[in-house]
């Protein structure tokens, strides 16, 4: 029965450089030629952490050739980086808070190369050195592998990414243990176990690369793919929507135009004013339908800063007050304490604007308006109440969504298309927040919207 012979260490290492060079070369090609600008982030990410491990492993490689505190200290300190570039790659492909999970990846990343340094200060020996890298990239590589198992919709290619470093773990592990069993004393081995380790290790890394790639163009087919849907939409809202308010406007025109002195000072000042009007609401959609593709595009560049929530709130109301005083509607904001949020001013501001309009819009005369803002669960919720004609439940169902047309006149006949919603869903989203609206047909509407204070 043929032997399995131990690979030589210098095999193992050109085994590791080639390969690592090989995937560095498939995915900056990947990234250049065809990713997006969002997608081309992650996958240079994921290149960065694979062209960090190369340089490690050269630099262990070169062991007895340069000082043992390069070879040692900094090779080993440069893998465990890499192993935290590729794992905030993988978190950026899930639906979670990645900056959180990212500071979990830099913690974990500290902790293990401060143990593995103190361990070589104080000398100890080569195999307590492997354990402690063996299990310092378990740990690492453990929170993304977790969240993966907990994503919901799991396909052929999740699986395929996720089984490959499930695998991936359970070997990394298993060398840890193996090695506290049987210490090895030299850090090149020649044992079976270990030259089986490394062409497994080289597979699984090569397989977890093929199945990124996978979910990166898979991820952009389906944005191209909604993409596609939305323009579709977008010529059938701007087709519906900007006809009616356009023909008022020509007609009312032809009227001033052509038979302006037919008509008294107060008519000709009754028809520029519905004119003005309808100019208005024309602008509106436009600037709404602007931001909106813009969105979708990535043209808006999302731009956190620490802002006080309760000023920016203040600024709304001061904007919208004339509009609320038309209608003698009372505004009051409600707040008992100052809260400071990291968020990009000028989505939030939208926001405001759209809620605050709305509200106006579909509450009577003499009507009110309370804006409440508290912390909850470490959050900032923010809520906008009005005691106005309130949303039927076939209205309700449909709002934040685009492909549900949604039309409901003000209280004095003010026109609206639901697209100012539609982009308050999608700025809230940016800031991986929550909004929703709850209301009684009749008796008033309050929309609501959560911002974590910690991004």
């Amino acid at each position: 029965m043929p032997e399995f012979s131990p690979l030589d260490p210098k095999t193992v290492f050109l085994l590791y450089f080639w390969g690592n060079l090989f995937i560095c070369i498939l995915i900056f090609s990947y990234s250049f030629s065809y990713a997006s600008i969002e997608n081309k982030r992650k996958l240079n990410i994921f290149g960065y952490g694979k062209i960090t491990l190369t340089i490690g492993w050269v630099l262990i490689f070169l062991r007895n050739i340069i000082p043992d505190f390069i070879s040692i200290n900094i090779a080993n300190s440069i893998i465990l980086c890499g192993c935290c570039y590729e794992t905030i790659a993988m978190i950026s492909m899930l639906k979670v808070k990645s900056r959180r999970c990212n500071r979990l990846q830099i913690g974990i990343t500290i902790a293990a190369i401060a143990v593995f340094n103190i361990a070589t200060l104080l000398e100890s020996k080569v195999n307590t050195r492997i354990v402690i890298m063996s299990l310092g990239i378990f740990a690492i590589f453990l929170p993304p592998t977790i969240n993966y198992f907990r994503e919901k919709g799991n396909n052929l290619f999740r699986m395929f990414y996720l089984l490959g470093y499930a695998v991936f773990e359970i070997l990394i592990f298993i060398r840890a243990v193996y090695n506290y069993i049987n210490p090895q004393e030299y850090f090149f081995s020649y044992r079976v176990f270990d030259s089986l380790y490394s062409i497994s290790l080289f597979l699984l890394t090569l397989i977890g690369t093929v199945g990124f790639l996978l979910l990166v163009k898979e991820k952009q087919d389906l944005k191209i793919k909604k993409l596609l849907n939305d323009k579709n939409l977008f010529f059938s809202i701007i087709a519906h929507d900007l006809k009616g308010p356009l023909g008022s406007s020509v007609a009312l025109s032809e009227i001033l135009a052509e038979e302006i002195d037919a008509y008294s000072r107060e008519e000709i000042r009754e028809i520029t004013g519905m004119l003005h009007e309808s100019n208005k609401n024309i602008y509106k959609l436009l600037e709404n339908l602007l931001d909106w593709s813009r969105v979708q595009t990535g043209m808006i560049e999302y731009s956190p800063k620490k802002v006080v929530l309760n000023t920016l709130i203040e600024e709304n109301i001061a904007l919208n007050r004339n509009t609320a005083l038309n209608k003698n509607i009372d505004l009051k904001f409600e707040s008992t304490e100052i809260i400071e949020v990291e968020l990009d001013k000028y989505m939030i501001d939208t926001v405001l604007r759209n809620l605050l309009t709305n509200a106006i819009k579909f509450t009577d005369q003499q009507g009110e308006i309370s804006i409440s803002i508290k912390k909850r669960n470490q959050k900032a919720e923010v809520s906008i109440t009005d005691n106005g004609i309130g949303i039927p439940d076939n209205i309700k169902e449909k709002l934040f969504k685009i492909n549900a047309k949604v039309i409901q006149k003000g209280t004095e006949n003010e026109s609206g298309n639901g697209l100012g919603l539609l982009l308050c869903s999608e700025f809230i989203k940016k800031h991986q927040g929550e909004i929703w609206a709850e209301s009684e047909f009749g008796k008033g509407s309050t929309f609501k919207f959560i911002l974590p204070l910690e991004g």
